[in-house]
This record gives C-alpha cells, structure tokens and sequence, in this order.
C-alpha cells in the first residue's frame, strides 16, 4: 500500500519502531473511554473510586482497522510485506490496558535498564525465532499521553539481543520459561512512548518494553493488539522479497540471508489472563444492564 516513506521504513529497521499520528479521531475513543469508566464502576472525576490502579479490560467493543484507521492498516500492511501475507481481518478493541495511577506516589522513573517489568509480549504461543502469530506489536493511543504520565517505555536497540537469543534455540520458548526482559541488559537506547488520541506505534514484534509508574493523576488509555502472519516469518527469499520485520531481524544479526527451521511443534498456549478476563467481561455486562 506503500504508506510509509523511506525514511520512516529506515527508522524501522533501525530503531524498531514507526509513529503513525492522528489515525483516527478522537469521537470512537472518548465514547469507548467513558463507557470504560461505566463498565468499571469507577467514576471519572473522581480518583478515590480508581480502586485498582491499572486494568487490563476485555474487549467489548471492535473495529476493522482497515475502514477504521487506513493510515494505520497502511502501514502495517507495507512492514509486514504486503496485505497477502497478514491474517485477516485485523481488529482493534475497547480492551484496554488502564494505567490509572500506577506507583502514583513515588517519583517518575526514567526510561533505562533499572526499570522495572520489561518483557517481550506473546503469552499465547510457543517462541521461535520465526514466529507468526505476532508478526506486528502495536500500541494505539485512545487518551493523550504527556511526558511522565504512564506511556509505555521501549528499548529501541532490544531486537537484536531477543533476536540472538530466539536464534539459538529451533525448539522454541514456553511462554511460561522464558524470561525475555532478561535481555534488557544488553540494551542502552531508552524511550517513553507519549502521543495524542489517534497516534499508533507499530513496532517489531522483538520490541522489549516495559510499564511506567504514572504520577499525573491521568488515566492513560493504551491497546497493544498483535497483527499475526498467515505463514511463519522467511528469512531466506529466493527474491530478497523480505518485509521491514524480517528484514529488521536479519540486519540485528548481522546477516543477509538465513537458514532456520524450528525442531518441535508451533504451539498455542490459553493463558490464564482469559478466563479472569471472560469473568470480568460477564460482570461488567451485568453491571451495564442494572445502569
């Protein structure tokens, strides 16, 4: 669909990561955020019924990004290698990740190694280094974020440690063994993830990152939907045809081309998250109806 310039597909390769702004507006996300508040019981005006501080709700509510954000769905298709290669349809929904007022009394922690909680998303599939079922990690931004209010910090130089270390192991990672955020002491580039209503990040599914404590008093609304593959990543085209992803995993290790076949089975892992999450989904549709 070529929505991304050169430059913004260098920046990729290089730093793990491209900023889309102003995707979408912000009439679908200020409802979604004030339906939020409802589903949750929790009234926006007031902290002192902010009982938990960060939620990560079921979603309730999607859109198909391609009529949604066309910018976005764009720009997803041109990092990934082309619409053919995406599992369809590609959604986003109302199940957001609230960080309400995260370590809200103690002072803001800069982005760096020392942080706490870095890791590699992905609690639903065995690890290899050619993994589809995320092939893309987004974060959509449904509130403003300023500096220090709880955006998402990224280690920009972390997929070559992740890459490295998926390399080495054709049998791949239970979700549940591995400790990825490990490997972020072998990083030294650092962000905080800030924006507007309607800015999407999309970066490499390697991309470490971590929690931040979110002194505002603002809740800061985020999703990180994966966009998955049909087909594992290739990193030995006949063609060189290689998508940003790939071609983002091949220039971490420092190679043009590369032979990898897994020795075990894909496998697919229901995590604990979705049961707690289909009981909080079923109370807050009973909590809706007695509204």
């Amino acid at each position: 669909m070529d929505r991304l310039t050169p430059a913004q597909v260098e920046h990729f390769l290089d730093k793990g990561y491209v900023r889309m702004p102003h995707c979408f507006d912000r009439r679908v996300a200020d409802e979604w955020r004030q339906l939020a508040f409802e589903r949750l019981g929790y009234d926006e005006q007031d902290p002192q019924t902010w009982t938990e501080a960060r939620v990560h709700l079921p979603g309730m509510n999607r859109v198909e990004v391609k009529e949604f954000a066309p910018a976005a769905y764009g720009a997803i298709c041109d990092l990934m290698g082309g619409e053919e290669r995406i599992a369809l349809p590609v959604n986003w929904s109302d199940g957001f990740i609230v960080n309400f007022n995260v370590r809200a009394d103690e002072p803001w922690q800069a982005p760096s190694a020392a942080a706490s909680g870095w890791h590699k998303d992905g609690d639903w599939f065995r690890h290899f280094l050619d993994s589809p079922e995320q092939g893309l990690l987004t974060i959509v931004i449904w509130s403003d974020i300023g500096p220090q209010s709880g955006g998402t910090f990224v280690a920009p130089d972390s997929i070559a440690p992740v890459a490295r270390f998926l390399r080495k192991r054709p049998v791949g990672y239970h979700p549940a063994e591995v400790r990825f955020g490990d490997l972020i002491g072998e990083c030294t580039e650092f962000e905080e993830v800030t924006g507007q209503v309607g800015d999407v990040f999309l970066l490499h599914p390697y991309m470490l990152h971590a929690a931040s404590n979110n002194p505002s008093g603002r809740p800061r609304f985020i999703t990180n939907p994966p966009v998955s593959l049909r087909e594992p990543m290739c990193f030995c085209r006949a063609n060189g045809d290689y998508s940003p992803v790939e071609g983002a995993v091949l220039r971490a290790l420092g190679v043009e081309s590369l032979e990898f076949q897994i020795s075990t089975d894909r496998e697919r892992v229901v995590p604990e998250r979705v049961a707690r999450q289909e009981k909080m989904l079923a109370e807050q549709n009973v909590r809706l109806s007695q509204s």
